[in-house]
Order: structure tokens, then C-alpha cells, then sequence
């Protein structure tokens, strides 16, 4: 039989363990820190069912669903059918759009510099504040169509044409019978 050879530990010092937790915890601290301090401060583009085709360009005017919160969970606005130019938003909101495609729900979240900043947003008709300073924000938004500024007043020009027409038109409408003489 062998005999197995003991090493001697030396006995731990009075205080040491209580150094070394307080290490475990500095170095937790610090490792937390850091990472909250490099984190991800940009836009957030999630997609919640996916659209085709292309993606609008600044100069588009789209027209969306929207539900927007605060990070808490609290609603501060809501739209349907809501037609915006796409560089007429706040910048966040934007270039969201951009990475969009037409038919699809997308959850935008955008942090307070790409939002209103600083600048805290009041309601009109109470007074009261509705987005606080600094507020991170988050969107539901369905891109429902987007158009050109072009192609948008083509029509506008289009409908103006047919107003002009309808008012020259007799009173019967377009190509109507001139009424019997009793």
C-alpha cells in the first residue's frame, strides 16, 4: 500500500474571506456597469409581420397604423389611416419608416435623443404632460401604403382637373340631355 501524501493548508486569515466576497462583489459591479454603459443606445427595428417590396424613401409620404407608449407601457397616441410625410416625424420615427416595407407591423423603439429630447410634449387641450423629458418611446406601426411627393400631386392635379370639368359640365352632369321645354 502507498501512502498518500497530505499538503498542508494554511489556515485562513482573520477578515480574508470577508476581502474576498467584497472582491466577488466589486468585480460584479464593475462588470455590470460597464455593460450598461456600452449598451445599444441606437433605434430598435423589430419586426412583427413582415411587408414586401420597397422600403419608402425620405421624400414618400406613407400612410400607417400607429400606437405609441412610453417604455412603461403607458399610451400616448394612437392613429389610423394617418397619412405623414417621412421626413416630417421626429428622427427616430424616420428612419424607422426607412426599414420598412409596405404591408407589414413593425415595433419601433427609439431612444429620447432620436425622440424629443429634452423637450417634454403637453397635450393641447388639457395642459397636461403626456411624453416627460428624456422618454424613451415605442411604436407599433403597420406601414399600410406609401407614395411619392410626385406621384401625390399628380393626383392632386388629376382631381383639380376633374373639379374644373364638373363645374363647366351642365347642370344634368357630363354628356347629360338637355332637359324638355314644357
Amino acid at each position: 500500500m502507498s501512502e498518500i501524501t497530505r499538503v498542508p493548508l494554511p489556515p485562513v486569515g482573520k477578515g480574508s474571506l470577508t476581502r474576498i466576497w467584497v472582491g466577488v462583489i466589486l468585480a460584479l459591479l464593475i462588470g455590470a456597469s460597464t455593460a450598461w454603459a456600452v449598451r445599444y443606445q441606437g433605434l430598435v427595428v423589430e419586426t412583427l409581420r413582415a411587408g414586401s417590396g420597397p422600403s419608402p424613401t425620405l421624400g414618400d409620404v406613407v400612410q400607417v397604423n400607429y400606437a405609441g407608449t412610453l417604455a412603461n407601457g403607458k399610451p400616448f397616441d394612437k392613429g389610423e389611416k394617418v397619412a405623414l410625410p417621412v421626413e416630417g416625424v421626429m428622427p427616430g420615427f424616420s428612419q424607422g419608416l426607412l426599414k420598412m416595407q409596405r404591408g407589414g407591423k413593425y415595433k419601433l423603439i427609439i431612444p429620447s435623443a432620436m425622440a424629443y429630447g429634452a423637450q417634454e410634449r403637453k397635450d393641447s387641450a388639457t395642459g397636461q404632460v403626456v411624453i416627460p423629458a428624456n422618454s424613451d418611446l415605442v411604436f407599433e406601426v403597420e406601414l399600410l401604403d406609401f407614395m411619392s411627393a410626385a406621384e401625390i400631386e399628380q393626383r392632386r392635379q388629376a382631381l383639380e382637373q376633374l373639379r374644373q370639368q364638373m363645374g363647366s359640365a351642365p347642370r344634368g352632369g357630363a354628356g347629360a340631355e338637355p332637359l324638355p321645354q314644357p
